[in-house]
């Protein structure tokens, strides 16, 4: 019997029909992330249900079972669309520059409240409302210019909406009110916290709370203006992002994680503060006590790194202390893996990674570290990387990895290589140029090599909403774009690299890769595995895949160009356990 073929890119949420007889989700064609919207019934009966050009994503699901609120980039930019499931019609309703995104539909269906910016700012971002008929279209007076301000939730009585704002740096939660236009924000502001939705009732929010690289889920009185943490075991505790968290006015669903424990899914009792696990983890044959846990620690950089800088000069910058976490594989010496995060506006955090693990397991310890520009911060630490994308804040990385050389002596400062994805490949390919002198072995996993041609070929709101608000435009700044692209110093390259990127990829195309190939082969240097430099081009892959044979495909590729590049770690079943 033939396998039916799944979505390769699961990076959106599937969302429940208002009746609950069926679920929405996005299908893409071998993780190309040109998303339609389809359905499934609980008997297995699938439909499209919105197929249009370009990547479509589904916001929203109105309550009276007909309407959806849905992104699209069918016309170029993305923008806001409603479609009807009674007459099978879907309608344009905005027509932005900038992405239109985050649409949520109050519980009349009538109008819909999304984000989007038309200020000169490339860093605003406003919320707005329109009818689901195009009228009436306006911007919120809410948030300061230059802010994100972002639709959440509506409240059951569809008059209050739940914003997330960033106006005073740490993100906080507000209910504001569409009658009377007045917010009312929440919370004391010393903590990031995420807005997540109104609980049935409408006396409650809920919002996640992020301290130390650690999450913790938050109920909030609208009459008090109390918060109180949930009684959950020490870890990364939030409430379920990808799906409706509230089940009804007492319970919620939250995900619970650790560094050594895969997510177990919780349900939560507001009245007793008591839970119950429905879903525990699952290992297969995998021990878990194989698995590392993390130490958590910062390090203070001035955005300058002592390592020798070859492609750029740089000044100090802002001095910033950066989290770190830190997995001991127990092997002495340890070779040490140096991981930076994607994105670049998201966060490392205490939680199980399924890569950190694999790592640790080959004999590798692992260094990942939230650098100026990650999320969780606030909004000046995401900033300081606006304008300087390849600078200061990779500086912070090479200052991690020197600060774990220098302060742990079974660390073996010979065998250090540099690992990413995404961002974090184009992390790993710059660490490379920039620090070669650091480094032993580098893997760029879906990286960006070359600014210009990455502006002109990832998808359209990833040019204006990545892109222009960290580096302009190239137009704007054409020696910003030349300086800071890796494949401009690849002369530097003095380390094996090996360079993995999926066919099918829209968000960091293909030709990245390809541009930094040509370019090492131009300058005299040899592929292949006893080369200069391994290429691998991934088919039906995209960035990054779900599909569990082409994971086990990508742990093959790394583990065996570690094995060759950074020395054979002792066995897993040769080693004591040093813990």
């Amino acid at each position: 019997m033939e396998r039916r073929r799944g979505p390769r890119a699961v990076k959106e949420a599937a969302q429940w029909s208002a009746d609950g007889e069926r679920v929405y989700f996005h299908k893409d064609d071998d993780g190309d992330e040109q998303h339609d919207i389809h359905s499934i019934t609980a008997d297995g009966e699938t439909a499209a249900v919105v197929t249009l050009d370009g990547q479509t994503t589904l916001f929203d699901v109105g309550d009276d079972g007909d309407t959806l609120a849905i992104g699209s980039t069918a016309e170029g930019q993305q923008n806001l669309y409603v479609h009807r499931r009674s007459t099978g019609e879907t309608e344009r309703l905005t027509d932005h520059d900038h992405a239109a995104h985050s649409g949520v539909l109050p519980p009349a269906c009538d109008r819909v409240a999304y984000a989007t910016n038309e200020r000169e700012d490339s860093a605003n971002q406003d919320t707005y409302l329109v009818g689901t008929d195009g009228s009436d279209q306006r911007r919120l007076d809410v948030g300061e210019p230059g802010a994100e301000t972002v639709p959440v939730d509506w409240g059951p009585d569809g008059r209050r909406l739940l914003l997330s704002d960033t106006s005073t740096d740490l993100n906080r939660c507000g209910v504001y009110d569409t009658e009377h236009d007045e917010v009312t924000w929440l919370g004391d502001g010393d903590a990031q916290e995420r807005p997540v939705g109104f609980t049935p009732d409408g006396d409650r929010v809920l919002a996640v709370r992020t301290r130390a690289a650690a999450d913790a889920s938050v109920v909030y009185d609208l009459e008090t203006g109390e918060s109180r943490e949930l009684d959950v075991p020490e870890g990364v505790s939030p409430f379920v992002r990808f799906g409706n968290p509230i089940l009804d006015d007492r319970r919620v669903l939250v995900l619970h994680t650790t560094p050594t424990r895969r997510p177990e899914l919780l349900c939560y009792d507001l009245a007793t503060d008591e839970y119950e696990t429905l879903i525990e983890a699952e290992y297969g044959g995998v021990d878990p006590e194989l698995f590392r846990d993390a130490e958590f620690f910062t390090v203070s950089s001035s955005g300058v790194a002592e390592t020798p800088a070859r492609a750029v000069d740089l000044s100090p910058a802002t001095e910033l202390d950066i989290e770190c976490l830190l997995y001991d594989s127990g092997e002495r010496p340890s070779p040490l893996i140096v991981n930076p995060h994607g994105g670049p506006p998201v966060q490392e955090k205490r939680s199980f990674g399924l890569y950190t693990q694999f790592l640790l397991t080959q004999g590798y310890s692992v260094l990942q570290m939230n650098y100026r520009g990650s999320a969780g911060r606030g909004r000046a630490f995401r900033e300081e990387l606006y304008g300087d994308w390849g600078g200061a804040e990779q500086a912070d990385v090479a200052r991690t990895a020197e600060h774990v050389i220098e302060t742990r002596d079974w660390i073996d400062a010979d065998r250090v290589g540099i690992y990413g994805g995404s961002y974090g490949g184009y992390s790993a390919y710059w660490q490379l140029v920039q620090y070669p002198d650091l480094y032993d072995a580098g893997i760029a996993f879906v990286g960006v090599s070359d600014l210009v041609d990455m502006y002109e070929n990832t998808m359209p709101h990833f040019k204006t909403g990545l892109m222009e608000r960290y580096l302009g435009t190239p137009e704007a700044n054409p020696d910003l774009y030349e300086q800071r692209s890796p494949v401009t110093h690849a002369e530097n390259l003095d380390a094996p690299l090996l360079i993995v990127h999926g066919v099918n990829d829209r968000r960091v195309p293909v030709s990245q890769a390809r541009i930094m190939r040509d370019r090492l082969t131009e300058l005299g240097y040899e592929q292949g595995e006893g080369g200069d430099f391994e290429y691998h081009e991934l088919g039906e892959e995209g960035h990054g895949s779900s599909d569990i044979d082409q994971k086990k495909r990508t742990f093959r590729l790394l583990g065996e160009f570690l094995d060759r590049r950074l020395g054979q770690p002792v066995a897993v079943s040769e080693r004591s356990d040093k813990r």
